[in-house]
């Protein structure tokens, strides 16, 4: 069991061991005892380091989104605009939660338990604010703040409702970003553009790379499975 001075080592090992488990049972069906036996950390530890399995979501939410906006960045980096960064990182979203049923699990309970959902909201609104000012001039942070939670909602729909051979990824990805990017006051032909931009870039090779960056930062090999 790992002791009080192995803090460090410890959150390691349950970062690591949730990973593993989320991924293979899907974030609802991972029971805390199992965290415990697979990290062999003790329930005190646990509680000390993150309180609950919700704590250990927070984290490697945390985590996603980091690796999320590094694969962004480059992706984008030629675009005209700040809209088009904006667009790819929620296509990569969208993305990232067809790879697997139960990576999809985990991001729609990120978008719907109360602290994950506050830090995805915050770290958007200020995306929002950054890309969308000049189209909405008149607007403050709180107004991006609102405007966050219409689109949130949005996307943890979009996320929630798995592809099928009509609603393929592709469609589900024009669909919400032109509804998003209506809301937000993207003039029509500017929003055809970015919506094309994105269509040539293949997101789900983008999202596995997200997702084995985050694997090999906690040492973990896992082969994703649809």
């Amino acid at each position: 069991m790992a002791r009080r001075y192995d803090s460090k080592e410890a959150k390691r090992r349950i970062l690591t061991a949730c990973v593993r488990l989320f991924l293979e049972k899907g974030y609802t069906n991972t029971k805390v005892a199992e965290i415990l036996k697979e990290a062999d950390v003790s329930a005190g530890s646990f509680q000390n380091i993150f309180r609950t399995k919700d704590g250990v979501l927070t984290e490697l939410i945390g985590m996603m989104f980091s690796r999320q906006f590094g694969a962004v960045r480059p992706l984008a980096a030629n675009a005209p605009s700040p809209v088009y960064l904006y667009a790819v990182e929620t296509a990569l979203q969208l993305a990232l939660s067809e790879l697997s049923e139960n990576l999809r699990d985990i991001y729609v309970e990120a978008y719907t338990f109360p602290a994950t959902a506050e830090i995805i909201h915050r770290s958007t609104t200020a995306e929002l604010q950054a890309a969308f000012s000049a189209y909405l001039p008149g607007c403050a942070e709180c107004d991006f703040y609102e405007m966050e939670l219409g689109t949130a909602g949005m996307m943890r729909g979009y996320m929630a409702r798995r592809c099928d051979p009509y609603f393929t990824l592709e469609r589900k990805i024009r669909r919400y970003l032109s509804m998003s990017l209506s809301a937000l006051q993207v003039p029509a032909q500017e929003r055809e553009q970015v919506i094309a931009f994105v269509a040539e870039i293949d997101m789900l090779a983008e999202a596995r790379k997200v997702v084995d960056a985050v694997l090999a930062s906690l040492s973990v090999q896992f082969d994703l499975k649809g």
